[in-house]
């Protein structure tokens, strides 16, 4: 989806503190587990990290020194994303998951699911630790938007939703973990960023899964094989002629990154300014 060397110069910015983020979610994740060595290696697995490098890059791009509270969060992030992610192999029926056999294709579905539910209970029990009521908040909030989009997105299948409805599901799926990720981590601060960061990173997760579905009809149209209809099909008012949909779609995706550039503005000229503009425009459709 992203160029990969475009999105590694700007990984690399924030890599020593991914490292970070990468430990941290194995030391979380208890050892007592029956099946820690295959959550384990699934965590592991390459991956863009980009909630985290979002959030990293935010942080230092406002001046703000990424501490171990933040460090915590944005583990539980990754765990949040993981589990939904291992629910969805189960919902999509698929057995490959970066390049090798996922949790459902070991163990089976019921097993699936249940370790997805595992790393949710964790996650759970860390955000206690954190000793903020309002993050428990944003995040039980969070990961049932992210259930209630998967539920919106089945009652849809084989259908064409509406563009209110597509955008909806596209926020409850995807942009709610981006925004309570990068809001989560501000809140940890002093600063009073707090909605600046909302904002930006609500429109830039938005943006993120409009990519997405442009990319899937232009490379696999595997989106159209399950019946899941996105921006492109609702543009184009037909499941027989995407492509009429694509030009409007990147429309809608550049007008959230431009929402999300805007929140730019106020920050001062360095690096992280520099990278989050970079990752902007990697997005972003001539």
């Amino acid at each position: 989806m992203l160029d990969k060397c475009a999105y590694q110069e700007i990984f690399e910015v924030v890599k020593s503190d991914i490292k970070k983020v990468e430990n941290r979610f194995l030391e979380i994740l208890p050892k007592s587990c029956e099946i820690y060595s295959d959550l384990e290696k699934f965590l592991k697995s390459p991956s863009k990290r980009i909630r985290s490098v979002l959030a990293l890059l935010y942080l230092r791009a406002i001046g703000v020194a990424v501490g171990e509270n933040q460090l915590e969060l944005l583990a539980i992030v990754e765990l949040i994303h993981n589990a939904s992610l291992i629910h969805d192999d189960v919902i999509d029926e698929e057995k490959i998951r970066r390049s090798q056999k996922n949790i459902n294709s070991k163990f089976g579905n019921k097993m699936a699911i249940i370790s997805g539910d595992y790393l949710l209970s964790v996650v759970m029990e860390k955000l206690t630790c954190l000793g903020k009521l309002e993050l428990f908040e944003i995040f039980s909030k969070t990961i049932k938007e992210m259930c209630e989009g998967e539920i919106l997105q089945y009652l849809n299948l084989y259908k064409i939703p509406t563009l209110e409805d597509y955008l909806k599901k596209t926020y409850q799926k995807t942009g709610s973990l981006f925004e309570a990720c990068v809001l989560g981590c501000v809140m940890l601060s002093t600063s009073q960023e707090v909605e600046n960061a909302k904002e930006f990173s609500k429109n830039f997760g938005i943006a993120f899964q409009i990519r997405d579905d442009i990319e899937n009809i232009l490379k696999s149209g595997n989106d159209i094989k399950e019946g899941v209809y996105n921006a492109p099909i609702i543009f184009s008012g037909s499941i027989d002629n995407p492509a009429a949909g694509i030009e409007k779609s990147k429309v809608l995706l550049n007008n959230y990154l431009d929402i999300a550039q805007k929140c730019l503005c106020g920050m001062d000229e360095s690096e992280y300014k520099s990278a989050l503009k970079k990752l902007l425009e990697l997005l972003k459709y001539d």
